[in-house]
């Protein structure tokens, strides 16, 4: 069988792409990429920027293609059987990137190279390439002795099943909830589109009536707009406890393993916790200064915030005489007074915004900002019309 995935392509063929193709696929690109890397630590030539750091750059280019074109369709057009395959190549590519980040060859190169290039000498491209592969080895385990390179290894291999069945099952969660209405009374106060919306998925579904369920475009309308108080409530409840059901879809046990490997391996690598780690590459580099800055907008923000909370309980109050605001009311009324106070209302923006007018301003925008000039090209292959 010819492999889509294995043969040169400018733009992915996703309409000749089975499912069946990918594993075969990741399994000749993850060989192919362990020659390349392995080529680039076994050089004999002294290390220069251009056969190490640059190479490596480039080392396993058709994998990162094949792993685009997979997981882009596992996170927005997925399926059991896609899911299932993630699961399996998930644990594959965490034990490839730590294949490059403990190969302790490899990394004397690029240290090498960090140490003895006049980083002056470089575009600011390059530096940056350099300085990133080079700290990206250093806070990955590169310095680890083989015992903590091996319990990295087994870390990393099950951070990567864990994160991925969290997914799947809020997804899951997500897609098996639904609140379906039969009678137009239980509508009331939804726009037309919103309507429309739900008796689409309900004749989707086979099912007479209306169908809402927890995706956002189902589910953010409806929180707004409807009057019924209780269809509210649970369709907010349903919505915050995805994943905390107590079933096979439970993911609490989930999250405590993800956040106990992820303090493990902090401080495996010399960190204080998980939080430490992520923030030094991020603009604020320590969870001290994210503190501080929250810290500092609760000052600023909550005056502000308690006076707006006041009103909307006021107004929901004169309204409809509610006495408590729930969680399931906020959005309902601040929808309702925005359109008392300003006479505005989003439904009557929504024309103004469908995608075909979104994106001919889009292009007319950059037009003008950078003289570019946009035109469909219909044989792009796509996954879907």
């Amino acid at each position: 069988m010819e492999n889509p995935l294995l043969q040169p392509f400018d733009l992915t063929p996703f309409s000749k792409i089975k499912t069946a193709h990918f594993k075969p696929a990741f399994e000749k690109a993850l060989q192919q990429a362990r020659a390349e890397v392995d080529a680039i630590a076994e050089n004999n030539d002294p290390p220069t920027f251009e056969n190490t750091v640059a190479a490596l750059d480039y080392a396993g280019y058709q994998l990162d293609r094949i792993s685009s074109a997979f997981f882009n369709l596992n996170s927005a057009d997925t399926n059991k059987e896609i899911q299932a395959l993630a699961q399996e190549i998930s644990p594959m590519l965490a034990a490839f990137a730590n294949d490059i980040t403990l190969n302790e060859g490899l990394f004397k190169r690029v240290q090498a190279v960090y140490e003895n290039t006049d980083k002056d000498a470089l575009t600011p491209e390059d530096r940056m390439l350099l300085e990133r592969k080079f700290r990206h080895f250093s806070r990955n385990g590169a310095l680890l002795p083989e015992a903590g390179k091996k319990r990295l290894r087994e870390i990393d291999e099950a951070l990567s099943r864990l994160k991925l069945t969290f997914g799947e099952h809020v997804l899951e969660e997500t897609q098996r909830f639904e609140l379906h209405l039969r009678e137009a009374a239980a509508l009331e106060g939804l726009p037309d589109s919103a309507r429309e919306a739900a008796r689409m998925l309900a004749r989707m579904r086979h099912q007479e009536g209306w169908v809402f369920h927890l995706d956002y475009p189902s589910y953010l309308p409806f929180m707004k707009y409807a009057e019924n108080r209780g269809l509210r409530e649970e369709l907010a409840l349903a919505f915050g406890s995805r994943g905390f059901q107590g079933d096979d879809l439970d993911n609490r046990e989930t999250l405590m393993e993800i956040a106990r490997l992820r303090y493990e391996r902090a401080r495996l690598l010399g960190y204080e916790n998980h939080a430490h780690f992520v923030l030094e590459e991020r603009m604020a580099k320590s969870p001290e200064s994210v503190t501080g800055f929250l810290e500092d907008l609760l000052e600023k923000a909550l005056p502000a915030a308690r006076r707006e909370l006041e009103e909307l309980q006021a107004f929901a109050r004169g309204r409809d005489g509610l006495q408590q605001l729930e969680k399931w009311d906020s959005a309902f009324y601040s929808e309702k007074l925005k359109q008392q106070k300003f006479s505005l209302d989003e439904e009557e923006l929504k024309p103004y915004f469908e995608l075909g007018n979104v994106l001919q301003g889009l292009f007319q925008v950059a037009g003008t900002l950078f003289g570019l000039r946009f035109e469909e090209d219909p044989s792009i292959d796509t996954y879907h019309e």
